[in-house]
């Protein structure tokens, strides 16, 4: 029977290292012992008020995922027919949110800012693209919101508007996120801490990943995971554990990564990657697992080469990609296509991807995009409600780390006329170019329900394919994880 990982999930310390490219399980007495179990951020929850509220059902209410969005809203006579793009007011959800006496305070100005961010958005793609009414509108809507206060629907409504604004001042011509910024390695830190701890976002991908890699590497003495975007290389901890804790299979399995890193400067940088490698060299020590690292950096043009690999002859190769929160934050889709067709050209054992659920493209252009945007946010944000208290500091630097750039990046893409990058799922990407699916096992399906079952019981799991796993929150899906192979691979 396939071992089912172990669901308590090791923190990490931080650590100001200075290494080398490549780093061994050889370790010199001077070296500082990384105790991942030590490091946890503390929160002081009494200094934390605010009632907590959910405002999906508001958005719910004004949102209808079964229709285009960028057309005009307005009311619905008895008479009318509905058209697309159209509220149906005869719903009990559109008539509780509309009528005064009825809907809060809240409710109304949430509404108010949807309208205006259609209204902003249509400005910017409509035939003339009247972009002096679009700033007149987001100069309003600046006045209302703030990310750091007010609701969800406010916070939420404050870093779309900043993504039209950062949009529209750059032009459809910039190549990246513009604005995009990049944020202190100790707010990092403890954003990523909070997410895992707070949310199953990470854990659920992390554990789906490395049950797959377990039970496909179960009779290797050697296993090589190519790993694109490792941050803090969490992820690494919980299957080294389960590596040297299993009792079948060979003894002591050597274990190696190699991080695939962008070129620039950032949060991913030659430098962070180095830290990351010499804390994992030092937690591997600690508990016994054999264990290299190894740093390959992409070119200045995105593209990653196979070539700059050091691969081992008897080695089985893995490559792992995360794309979702908060991995996918500056990524550039030109560096995620290089890599996976690198992977195709190394047929390795196994591929595990775990990306956003996000809708397919939309037939309404940019505003249906848009729209489609704001709807998939704000599932995320009100599935961070039921972690993460009301008014919270906590759930503050999480949204301003990692939703914030990730909203700017996205509504930048789609403005620029990209949105086949935003609704297109890589697993499907992986699937045309020949990659076979492979299926999750039943300890794998299991292991992910015990995992949701520690959180709030709005989160739920989904096998949506033999070879794919979702995460859901109530009725939307938010992330995926699948698990391919090679054509020529037998697993």
């Amino acid at each position: 029977m396939a071992m089912v990982m172990d669901l308590g999930f090791p923190s990490f310390e931080s650590f100001d290292y200075t290494t080398t490219t490549t780093t061994t399980t050889t370790t010199s007495s001077a070296d500082k012992v990384c105790n991942w179990s030590d490091w946890s951020l503390v929160v002081d929850w009494n200094e934390i008020s605010g009632d907590q509220q959910d405002f999906q059902n508001l958005i719910d209410s004004m949102i209808d995922e079964n229709v285009a969005l960028h057309q005009s809203i307005r009311p619905i006579d008895d008479d009318d027919q509905v058209h697309e793009g159209e509220y149906n007011n005869s719903s009990p959800e559109y008539n509780m949110a509309m009528h005064d006496e009825a809907g809060s305070t809240e409710d109304s100005k949430g509404l108010r800012l949807i309208h205006l961010l259609m209204a902003a958005a249509e400005a910017m793609a409509g035939r003339d693209e009247c972009g002096g009414l679009a700033r007149v509108i987001l100069v309003r809507l600046k006045e209302l919101v703030s990310p750091t206060d007010g609701t969800n629907m406010e916070r939420l409504a404050a870093y779309f508007g900043d993504a039209l604004q950062a949009s529209l001042d750059a032009g459809a011509g910039s190549r990246y996120a513009p604005g995009a910024a990049e944020h202190h390695r100790a707010d990092v830190l403890a954003a990523f801490q909070l997410l895992q701890d707070m949310s199953p976002y990470l854990k659920f991908g992390h554990f789906t990943a490395n049950q797959a890699i377990l039970e496909a590497v179960a009779n290797d003495r050697r296993v090589h995971i190519v790993d694109y975007d490792i941050m803090e290389g969490i992820q690494w901890a919980s299957l080294m554990q389960a590596l040297v804790s299993r009792k079948d299979g060979p003894p002591a399995t050597h274990l190696r990564i190699t991080a695939v890193s962008r070129s620039g400067t950032g949060r991913s940088s030659f430098g962070t990657v180095q830290e990351t490698g010499r804390r994992l060299t030092a937690f591997a020590a600690s508990i016994g697992q054999p264990f290299s690292f190894h740093q390959c950096r992409l070119d200045a043009d995105e593209t990653f080469r196979p070539t700059f690999l050091k691969l081992v002859r008897g080695e089985a190769l893995v490559f792992n990609c995360m794309l979702h929160l908060p991995h996918f934050s500056h990524r550039a889709p030109d560096s995620i296509a290089s890599f996976l067709s690198g992977a195709e050209t190394l047929s390795p054992r196994l591929i595990t991807l775990v990306e956003e659920e996000m809708a397919p493209p939309s037939e309404g252009g940019f505003v249906g995009r848009f729209m489609d945007l704001l709807h998939h946010f704000s599932t995320v944000y009100d599935s961070l409600e039921a972690g993460f208290p009301m008014h919270s500091r906590a759930r503050a630097l999480v949204e301003r780390v990692f939703l914030g750039p990730r909203i700017m990046e996205s509504v930048a893409r789609i403005y620029r006329g990209r949105e086949t990058e935003e609704g297109c799922s890589w697993g499907q990407w992986l699937g045309a170019v020949g990659f076979r699916p492979v299926s999750i096992s039943f300890a794998n399906h299991c292991q992910a329900k015990l995992l949701l079952g520690l959180y709030n019981d709005g989160y739920r799991v989904e096998e949506l394919t033999t070879n794919k796993l979702v995460l859901g929150w109530k009725s939307r899906r938010l992330l995926s994880a699948s698990i391919w192979t090679s054509q020529d691979c037998d697993l």
